[in-house]
C-alpha cells in the first residue's frame, strides 16, 4: 500500500491528508483561529472540587473550565498509560498492566479551591464540554514520549516481537534518568541506543524548560504549546511507509526539511513542492471525497448503502441494500452488502473521526456463521485503525456496539454548524402542520381581538397554501367568528413563523 501525505497551507488554515494507495484515510485540520490545545501545559487553578462526581473544575485560561478526573491526579500508571494513548492516537500503551492498583481516595483530600497545578490538555474541548486535563505531564518525541512525574517503562503494543520488546525495555532502563518515566513508541523497533538517547536527551531538555517557566508565572497561563499540526502530523504518522510529501507552501515545505533532517536525519523522504496552477487538494481529487465525508449517505459500489447520524452521545449507521438485488438468494445479498459496509463502515470512521459510542444495524442475518464471518470482518479493518476500538458480539437483532477513542472533533463538526434554519434538528414542520396550527391559533386569539379585521403575518409558501388549497378552513374561522381574516406574506418569516394581529 502506497501512502503520501498531502499538505495544503494558506495564511488562515492548514489541512493535511494521509493518502492510502491514492484515496484519502485520515484529515487533519487546523485553523489559526481555532488552533487545537491537546498537548498544551498549562499552569490551573483549581475553582471548584465536586466529591459527587471525583472530579474538579480547573482554570486554564479558556472560555470553559477545564476537567480534571481524580485518577488524572495520581501517578497512577493505568490512568497514565490511558492518557498517553488518549492524547496521541500512535503511542500506545505497553501490553501488560501494573498490580492492581489500590483504591483511589477522595479528590477533595487531593484538591482544594484555589490550588494551583500544572496540568496538560488530553481532550479538546467538544460541543459543551470542557477540555479534559491531567497533571501526568507527558511529551512525546519521535521514538519515546517521556512522562517525567512517574518511573515507568511501557513498550507500544503495535512491537510484537518480545526479544525486540526486552531489547527497547534494556536500552530505556540504561539510559533513562533516574525516576522518571517513559514509553515507547511503534516508530522505535528496530532503533539503535543512540537514536533513542537523542530523542531523550531532547525531551529531557524541553521538560526543564517547561519546570523553569513554571516557577515563573501565575495562574491561570499557558506554560508550553504543542507542536504546530504539520509538525506534530509528521512526528507521528510519518513511518518507513510513506512515500512522499506534497506540500503546497514554499516556508512550510522548507520548514519540513529542516524538521526532518533534526528529528528524523536517518529517513529519506520525498519532499515536493506543488507549483500547479489548480488548488492542491482538486489535483488529488481530495475535496470531493471530503464533502462525501460531509453527507449522511454513503453509497456502496454494488448499489447499497448506509446512513451515518452522529449525535451528542453516540454515532448511529444503518446499512441497506438500497439498489442492490443479488444474483443467488437474499441470504448472499445480505451477507455482501454488510461485508461491503463493514469496509466501508470503518473507513469513515476513520476518515471522519467519530468516536464515542457506535451503534451499527447491519441487515438482518439469519445463519450465525454469517454474523460472526460479518463481525470477524469488522475486527480485522479495524485494527488497521490507530484510534483504540472495543467491539462487542453481533446481537440477533444484527446490532454491533463498539467504542472508538475520541480525541479530537470529527470533521463534520469541525466543518460545519448546525443549520440555522432548522436549528440543527435536519427537518422543519410541513407547510400542511403549519397551516393547521396556524388554524388552531387562530380560533385561540381571535374571539380575545378587538375590533371586524384581523391580520396574518406569514411565510409566502404559507399564505399560498391558506389562500388556496386551505381556504375553507379560513373562510369557516371567518364564518364562526364573525370576522375578516386578511393574510399577507412576508418573505423574511421562517416558514413555521406566523403573527396574528388586529386590524
Amino acid at each position: 500500500m502506497t501512502k503520501e501525505l498531502v499538505i495544503n497551507m494558506t495564511s488562515h488554515e492548514t489541512r493535511v491528508a494521509l493518502l492510502e494507495s491514492g484515496h484519502i484515510a485520515e484529515l487533519y485540520i487546523e485553523r489559526r483561529r481555532e488552533r487545537g490545545i491537546v498537548g498544551n501545559i498549562y499552569k490551573g487553578k483549581v475553582i471548584r472540587v465536586l466529591p459527587g462526581m471525583q472530579a474538579a473544575f480547573v482554570d486554564i485560561g479558556l472560555e470553559k473550565a477545564a476537567f480534571l478526573y481524580v485518577a488524572d491526579v495520581l501517578a497512577e500508571m493505568e490512568a497514565v498509560e490511558q492518557f498517553v494513548e488518549g492524547r496521541s492516537q500512535h503511542a500506545e500503551p505497553e501490553d501488560g498492566h501494573e498490580d492492581e492498583q489500590p483504591p483511589l481516595p477522595p479528590i477533595e483530600d487531593l484538591l482544594q479551591e484555589g490550588q494551583e497545578l500544572l496540568v496538560q490538555v488530553a481532550k479538546e474541548p467538544i460541543g459543551t464540554k470542557g477540555a479534559r486535563i491531567t497533571s501526568h505531564i507527558s511529551l512525546p518525541g519521535r521514538h519515546l514520549v517521556y512522562m517525567p512525574t512517574v518511573d515507568h517503562i511501557g513498550i507500544s503494543r503495535r512491537i510484537e516481537d518480545e526479544e525486540e520488546k526486552d531489547r527497547l525495555r534494556g536500552l530505556v532502563e540504561e539510559i533513562r534518568p533516574a525516576g522518571t518515566g517513559f514509553i515507547v513508541r511503534t516508530a522505535a523497533e528496530g532503533k539503535s541506543s543512540e537514536e533513542l538517547r537523542s530523542d531523550m536527551e531532547f525531551l529531557v531538555g524541553l521538560w526543564e524548560d517547561i519546570d523553569k517557566r513554571r516557577e515563573h508565572h501565575g495562574a491561570p497561563c499557558l506554560i508550553h504549546s504543542d507542536l504546530d499540526l504539520t509538525s506534530k502530523v509528521l512526528r507521528d504518522t510519518l513511518t518507513e511507509d510513506v512515500n512522499r510529501i506534497v506540500v503546497d507552501n514554499r516556508e512550510e515545505h522548507d520548514k519540513i526539511v529542516r524538521f526532518l533532517a533534526t528529528f528524523m536525519p536517518n529517513l529519506r523522504y520525498a519532499i515536493d513542492f506543488y507549483e500547479g496552477n489548480e488548488p492542491i487538494f482538486d489535483a488529488f481529487g481530495l475535496e470531493v471525497e471530503i464533502s462525501r465525508a460531509l453527507g449522511r449517505k454513503v453509497w456502496l459500489k454494488s448499489g447499497g448503502y448506509i446512513i451515518i447520524e452522529q449525535t451528542e452521545a453516540l454515532i448511529a449507521i444503518d446499512v441497506n441494500t438500497g439498489r442492490f438485488v443479488g444474483k443467488h438468494n437474499l441470504e448472499d445479498t445480505i451477507l455482501k452488502t454488510n461485508l461491503e459496509a463493514v469496509r466501508e463502515i470503518a473507513f469513515q470512521l476513520r476518515l471522519r473521526n467519530l468516536g464515542g459510542l457506535v451503534i451499527i444495524d447491519f441487515i438482518d442475518m439469519e445463519r450465525e456463521a454469517h454474523r460472526e464471518k460479518v463481525h470477524a470482518a469488522l475486527e480485522e479493518v479495524l485494527r488497521q485503525d490507530k484510534a483504540k476500538t472495543n467491539i462487542l458480539k453481533i446481537s440477533e437483532l444484527g446490532l454491533v456496539e463498539m467504542t472508538r477513542k475520541r480525541v479530537r472533533e470529527s470533521i463534520g463538526r469541525t466543518l460545519c454548524e448546525p443549520c440555522p434554519y432548522c436549528e440543527g434538528k435536519g427537518y422543519i414542520k410541513s407547510r400542511i402542520t403549519t397551516a393547521y396550527e396556524i388554524f388552531r391559533e387562530l380560533q385561540r386569539e381571535i374571539r380575545q381581538l378587538p375590533g371586524y379585521r384581523v391580520t396574518l403575518l406569514c411565510h409566502p409558501d404559507i399564505a399560498d397554501l391558506l389562500s388556496d388549497e386551505e381556504h375553507e378552513g379560513i373562510e369557516e374561522i371567518e364564518r364562526r367568528f364573525q370576522k375578516q381574516i386578511a393574510i399577507h406574506s412576508r418573505p423574511n418569516f421562517h416558514l413555521e413563523q406566523y403573527e396574528i394581529l388586529v386590524g
